[in-house]
């Protein structure tokens, strides 16, 4: 249902529901600091806290099917307008999960890069890229998960060209946004980068184990029964601070102290031994379609906003190039909202001169649960707006080069 607000229903519902009391706005029966709630479950999609809801706003919300006709009498009482996208998630989780057997069988005769895979496929895939690819592959890990998951990378690139520029990106840093390891598996066929298919290895695979919607790593808290930190809150950087929540059954959650999660640490250990290298840094997250680069935490410019600006300007223009689909692009403060800790805030002030954010299709119809069938032009399409990143880097951007001495 969209409250101009967004929500579906069923076993689940997503329901947009927001009730605005004068001039504050509460989610409906809930306490601010959880998106999973006790009274009416509301767990908020877009944005993912209820801290994050401008007046006026739409909103995405999942709601169980229990719930529903309670909420619905709410958002009446509060005039506050909706509509169904999703009336049944279970079913539509199902189209996505399908059968095991079948699944496993579709993959190992000839990867199906047009259906999502679980960790262990991609993890598979990766040896087997590896294996059958070792002019062009280089595989290896650069820590280990909370739970003990090797954090696997590979390095795409011909050996001779292995010291030149190159260029980092990650997938899969929230367990539910399934399109990011899809995207990050198809993009290994074409260019020449370091890449993390999945990031949050163990929420990654609880969301196929377990919980569809899970967001955060896995990590256990000492003090609460709820676990994990968002991994994209979680970085050296303004940590903790607006944007994010010290709570730990918050979605939003910043972690016990910054790096606390050896997902977060490991990458930051990697991007800082390789900064020199890494002119780049790309992570993919979904919903909502945009390009964001820094800043998060604050309302300002970057020193090399022009460089920056005028890339994501290139690059939204190729992805329009494919199908027509229109990306937002600007600073992630005011185009998407402020965020404290993340990940390409960390990239840029380490010195990468070009940090992005891609939040891929769609902007709230299917949310997180974005069919198989549109796998192919989401990535063919965001593969175009990445090469046209990647291409910007051969040229040099001279307009903030004294301001900004990486680029």
């Amino acid at each position: 249902m969209v409250l101009d607000h967004k929500s579906a229903f069923g076993a689940s519902v997503l329901l947009a529901s927001v009730i605005i009391c004068g001039n504050v706005l509460c989610p409906v029966g809930a306490y601010l600091y959880s998106n999973r709630y006790a009274g009416l479950q509301v767990d908020f999609w877009q944005p993912n806290s209820a801290t994050l809801i401008c007046q006026n706003a739409t909103v995405d919300v999942h709601v169980k099917r229990n719930d529903t006709q309670g909420l619905h009498e709410r958002l009446k009482q509060e005039h506050i307008d909706y509509r169904v996208f999703i009336s049944n998630l279970q079913k539509e989780i199902e189209k996505q999960t399908g059968d095991r057997s079948s699944r496993r069988r579709r993959s190992e005769s000839q990867y199906d890069y047009e259906v999502y895979h679980s960790l262990e496929e991609i993890q598979s895939w990766m040896f087997e890229m590896n294996r059958t690819h070792t002019d062009l592959v280089d595989m290896f890990s650069i820590g280990k998960s909370y739970e003990g998951k090797p954090l696997y990378v590979l390095q795409i690139g011909k050996r001779s060209r292995h010291q030149k520029k190159a260029v980092w990106i990650d997938c899969g840093v929230h367990a539910r946004e399934w399109i990011g390891p899809a995207f990050c598996q198809w993009f290994v066929k074409e260019l020449n980068f370091y890449v993390m298919p999945v990031f949050n290895v163990d929420g990654y695979d609880f969301s196929w184990t377990t919980d569809r919607f899970w967001r955060k790593t896995r990590s256990k808290n000492h003090k609460f029964h709820c676990r994990g930190v968002d991994a994209n809150r979680n970085w050296k950087v303004k940590w903790c601070e607006e944007g994010a929540s010290s709570h730990p059954c918050d979605d939003t959650y910043c972690g016990p102290f910054p790096e606390s999660e050896p997902e977060v640490k490991a990458v930051a250990r990697f991007l800082r031994k390789y900064k020199k290298r890494v002119k780049a840094y790309i992570s993919i997250h979904a919903y909502a379609q945009m390009l964001l680069y820094p800043y998060s935490y604050k309302y300002a410019t970057i020193p090399n906003f022009n460089c920056v600006e005028s890339a994501a300007h290139n690059a939204v223009t190729a992805l329009y190039s494919a199908y027509g689909v229109r990306y937002r692009y600007g600073p992630a403060s005011t185009t998407l909202y402020v965020s404290s800790g993340s990940s390409i805030d960390w990239a840029y002030r380490n010195g990468i001169p070009y940090a992005f954010a891609f939040e891929l299709r769609d902007t709230g119809y299917f949310g997180f649960l974005l069919p198989e069938s549109l796998i192919n032009p989401t990535c063919t399409e965001t593969m175009r707006a990445v090469k046209a990143i990647a291409s910007g880097l051969l040229k040099k951007c001279k307009t903030d080069r004294e301001k900004f001495p990486y680029i």
